[in-house]
């Protein structure tokens, strides 16, 4: 009788298994309250390569993603100045661009953000999402 309960034991432990694989990780629960957390307070979320790469480049190590976090801009119907970039260069911020200034809300930006973009659509940043939501709400409030 007892031989019986194990192995139905094992039975169900065998057939259960796989969906543990399902089960999402700390990271993950950690990156969805990241994105939930901006999705409500009016960011939008999007893989992008970081900018100033040439096509095809990559500068992220394994397994580490570059997410631009921004903040859509309203249409407008003057002609705009095209796309800006700025990347972190240790403490400082240089531009792609030489004829382009340093805003000085990229200041404001915590340390984990790799790189600020502008253009007719959005502005926004570029990290690897390595922080809490307190992250996120200085990137909202620097955008």
């Amino acid at each position: 009788m007892d031989m019986t309960y194990l192995l139905i034991l094992f039975v169900v432990a065998v057939a259960l298994a796989p969906l543990s694989h399902f089960i999402p990780s700390k990271r993950q629960r950690q990156i969805a309250r990241l994105r939930e957390y901006a999705a409500v307070h009016g960011l939008f979320v999007e893989f992008r390569d970081l900018p100033g790469l040439a096509p095809g480049v990559r500068r992220d190590p394994a397994g580490a993603q570059t997410i631009y976090y921004g903040r859509r801009l309203p249409a407008s119907r003057k002609k705009s100045a095209g796309s800006q970039a700025w990347l972190r260069d240790g403490e400082a911020w240089r531009a792609l661009e030489r004829s382009t200034g340093i805003p000085a809300a990229l200041g404001e930006l915590p340390p984990q953000v790799l790189a600020a973009s502008a253009d007719e659509n959005s502005c926004g940043a570029y990290w690897r999402e390595s922080g809490g939501v307190e992250v996120v709400e200085q990137i909202r409030q620097a955008l």
